[in-house]
């Protein structure tokens, strides 16, 4: 396993405007992520967990501190660059999946690709792959419409890994669906993570989930902690 870090923070604080004074969400957080870790982010609702996996993501930026991806600082990156970051390198698996209806499963797979300049054939094979690995192969040519709502979050997560990249984000992965289903998500991302290498950081209510991870941590008040 690569000891570089994949992400380096540094002081990350976050403030938003409020009605009469400014809001501060994330205070002097301190992180480092290596290449194939599982890290579970737990903490109360409005505790700062999805602006911090946005920040992560390219989604967002903070207002103080240093983030680096790969040795790169984010803030250095230009919109176009940090577009092809998202696309290429980050994988999102959100609570609901996203898919769109009007495209079969292996299409909605294969739009990252797409998007990313690679050519039909090309997409069409690796969502096929992607889609493999999620345990999914018999449902290509399906409408997205028909599939349960295990399947649709398992073929959310074959977009999210279709590019193999370097680390997927999930926020709240397993929140829309029933406790056995959650939990054989929670599985696929471990087995994922164990057969691809592929780095995952998962924000999560779900604690049944979090430990599944090999890291889990916890914001309170803005700041973040390590738990046992």
């Amino acid at each position: 396993m690569n000891s570089e870090p994949l992400y380096t923070l540094e002081g990350v604080g976050k403030e938003f405007a409020g009605p009469t004074e400014r809001v501060r969400v994330l205070e002097r957080v301190d992180l480092a992520v290596t290449p194939g870790e599982t890290i579970a982010v737990l903490g109360a609702s409005g505790s700062g967990k999805t602006t911090l996996l946005h920040i992560l993501g390219t989604l967002d930026t903070a207002t103080s501190g240093r983030i680096a991806f790969c040795g790169r600082a984010l803030d250095s990156l230009g919109e176009r660059q940090r577009a092809r970051l998202r696309n290429e390198e980050i994988g999102f698996v959100f609570q609901f999946h996203h898919l769109l209806p009007e495209f079969s499963t292996v299409e909605n797979v294969a739009m990252p690709c797409l998007i990313a300049g690679r050519g039909r054939a090309e997409a069409q094979a690796l969502a096929e792959e992607a889609l493999g690995w999620v345990g999914l192969a018999d449902r290509l040519h399906q409408a997205v419409t028909t599939l349960s709502g295990g399947e649709r979050q398992r073929a959310a997560i074959a977009r999210a890994i279709v590019l193999k990249p370097r680390v997927v984000l999930a926020d709240e992965p397993t929140g829309n669906l029933d406790a056995k289903t959650g939990k054989r998500i929670g599985d696929l991302m471990a087995s994922l993570n164990r057969e691809l290498g592929m780095t995952f950081i998962v924000v999560t209510h779900n604690r049944e989930l979090a430990g599944l991870m090999g890291r889990r941590l916890e914001l309170r008040a803005g700041e973040l902690y390590a738990l046992q």
